[in-house]
């Protein structure tokens, strides 16, 4: 870019960029490097029918809202290779931790219970299914970071630059 005649390199982006957010980067780089080791190291894999699954919902959800897939990725920076990465690495930790993700009826009904949840008439199944996704949600992000956590713990990281 140049600003009245003055260039800004890209090497200043990027020094600039490393400053603000290249320690949250390198963080993001190494636990997704972890995982899939971990995954790799289990033989847990999704099928590319898997993650093109996934991106037809999500493609068919802002789709539902008046936007397209692509305006959705320029918007996160991202390209379908991006996502379609993403998406498999969260469908096989999903894998990997099925078991610990599980929700039981009791556990819908306790926290219909804890938070007093009305439910409409006749809307008991739509309501039972947005609770039930939302607290394997919650299993799934409280397992992932204890794996992440052990997993972090027992590698041998050398960070080579401080930020």
């Amino acid at each position: 870019a140049t600003v009245n005649g003055s260039p800004i390199s890209r090497f200043a982006v990027i020094g600039k960029l490393e400053k603000t957010s290249g320690r949250q980067a390198l963080d993001a780089l190494i636990t997704e490097k972890l995982i899939v080791a971990e995954m790799d190291k289990n033989n847990i894999t999704v099928t590319d029918d898997q993650v093109s699954a996934d991106i037809k919902k999500i493609e068919d959800q802002i789709t539902a809202q008046g936007g397209t897939l692509s305006q959705a990725l320029i918007a996160q920076g991202m390209t379908t290779t991006d996502l379609r990465a993403q998406l498999a690495i969260n469908n096989r930790l999903e894998k990997f931790l099925a078991d610990k993700i599980q929700v039981s009826t009791d556990e819908i009904s306790q926290y219909i219970k804890d938070n007093k949840v009305v439910i409409p008439n006749g809307q008991e199944v739509q309501f039972n299914d947005q609770i039930m996704s939302q607290l394997r949600s919650n299993k799934l992000n409280q397992a992932a970071q204890t794996l992440i956590d052990s997993l972090r713990s027992s590698a041998s990281i050398k960070y080579l630059v401080n930020y």
